[in-house]
């Protein structure tokens, strides 16, 4: 009586099949994965390095029923003149309020105190964005 084999033992000539597949797959998760995190990282700073002027609001205060004021810190180039957009919003969240605020100092941290009119009173002061230039 003689066994008949048709497969080699396991694991006595190398790795199988699965083993180099399951490599291969490991290293092409790796470097898709890190092609990912570099493209993320080169949008992330590109968007960041790309705004000449950028502006936090820091706190707000409904004065009156005809006035908010705004607490602004604005980043900026010494040589660049920026301009800062701010709306109030009343409880119902609809504008109440909008105004332009122009920012020229020769500085590159220029923080602020604004007023802005209203036409109610407004529960909100929210900053829709800042740009470069007159």
């Amino acid at each position: 009586m003689t066994a008949v084999r048709e497969a080699l033992p396991e694991g006595r000539y190398g790795r199988s099949r699965d083993e180099r597949a399951d490599r291969t797959l490991k290293i092409v998760g790796s470097v898709l994965g890190v092609a990912f995190l570099a493209v993320i990282g080169w949008f992330g700073y590109s968007y960041v390095a790309g705004q000449d002027v950028s502006a936090e609001l820091i706190k707000s205060k409904v004065v009156s029923d005809g006035r908010a004021e705004a607490h602004l810190e604005v980043r900026k180039d010494r040589d660049v003149e920026g301009r800062c957009t701010l709306r109030a919003l009343s409880e119902d969240g609809a504008e109440v309020g909008r105004a332009d605020f122009r920012f020229d100092g020769r500085t590159e941290r220029i923080d602020e105190v604004v007023s802005l009119r209203t036409t109610s009173r407004a529960t909100a002061v929210e900053l829709t964005g800042c740009t470069a230039g007159g």
